[in-house]
């Protein structure tokens, strides 16, 4: 039996984004099992965004994700159906990501072991062999990778960063170019 038309089509992306929604109603209820149904659905995203801001540690990624929905979870309540939910979580765990890397490696503690990383001779980089790449990234200092992974991976605009890392806009775009150049020195590629 066809579907009756609509006036408006349908699109798939409004699909997940209205049981996203119906999902945060239930669970800000009270409801375990649609938190649960949200946590399976966006498991995998948040987990990526945190590994990669992590410096690619499997074991703190699968921490912070945790804790990313266990802060989810006590904020679901101010959660005002002003954008997806998808995006406000994305956001929140890349914040639990931010806030963990501020307080972890100093930027200090990171540069020495990636300089002498950089000048290390490197077989040339391959495009196909992404694991040497995300092996470099997850090298970087924490700042630039940061910055990396917010402008090149996530999709940030520069001033997205500063205010979210609290540094200039020209900061945000020397810490780019400066993982970039690490990146190219670390895989052996010339500028």
């Amino acid at each position: 039996m066809p579907l009756p038309m609509t006036d408006a089509p349908r699109t798939e992306a409004a699909e997940p984004a209205s049981a996203d929604a119906e999902l945060v109603r239930r669970a800000s209820a009270g409801d375990m099992r649609a938190f649960e149904a949200l946590y399976r659905r966006h498991a995998p995203r948040v987990h990526g965004a945190v590994w990669r801001l992590s410096g690619m540690n499997r074991a703190r990624a699968e921490e912070l994700t945790q804790e990313a929905f266990v802060r989810a979870w006590q904020k679901l309540a101010s959660f005002r159906f002003e954008s997806a939910f998808s995006t406000w979580l994305h956001r929140l765990a890349v914040n639990v990501a931010l806030m963990d890397l501020r307080g972890r490696d100093p930027e200090d503690a990171v540069e020495q072991a990636v300089l002498e990383a950089a000048s290390d001779p490197v077989t040339p980089f391959c495009a196909g062999e992404r694991a040497d790449l995300e092996q470099a990234v997850a090298k970087l200092p924490p700042r630039a990778r940061a910055v990396l992974v917010l402008h090149d991976v996530e999709g940030w605009k520069h001033e997205e960063i500063g205010r979210e890392l609290g540094m200039a806009v020209g900061s945000s775009k020397a810490q780019l170019h400066r993982a970039r150049g690490l990146l190219r020195a670390m895989l052996g590629e010339t500028p």
